[in-house]
């Protein structure tokens, strides 16, 4: 089950940030979120990267916490998405499946001409798209 979805910009900027559980959880899904942001600029700016995976927009597992799996996902415009997930074995094609909706639903949003760029992401069909994105995820039906 995912727990919380995050679109964090080139910058480190909150875009969105979205958690489903109780609301004592989602200060603790922040720090984890905030916290992924190390690990895919580690994997990022790593110089021993070989040539088929600079071009990899999947990261897949950034790492594990005792209850939580962190993935990640980098755009061509360093725009970052972070999924956090209860479920101890998720699919690498699953997670893709997942990252590839959330990244469609993504460019759907901000191609809005009422929306600037590099502001927070407020627009209620983007949040309701996530939601059945995130409703969906596992059960072989994303979108």
């Amino acid at each position: 089950m995912i727990v919380c979805v995050a679109v964090v910009g080139h910058q480190n900027n909150p875009l969105y940030l979205q958690s489903f559980t109780e609301a004592d959880d989602a200060i603790k899904l922040h720090h984890i979120v905030h916290c992924s942001l190390d690990v895919i600029d580690e994997r990022v700016n790593n110089p021993k990267r070989s040539a088929p995976t600079l071009n990899e927009t999947f990261l897949g597992l950034l790492y594990p916490t005792e209850n939580y799996k962190v993935y990640g996902y980098l755009t061509n415009t360093k725009v970052k998405f972070i999924m956090v997930t209860t479920d101890l074995d998720v699919k690498d094609a699953d997670a893709r499946n997942f990252f590839r909706k959330f990244h469609a639903a993504y460019v759907d949003a901000v191609s809005n001409p009422f929306h600037v760029p590099g502001k927070k992401i407020a627009s209620r069909s983007f949040g309701a798209r996530v939601s059945t994105i995130v409703k969906s995820f596992g059960s072989g039906t994303i979108g």
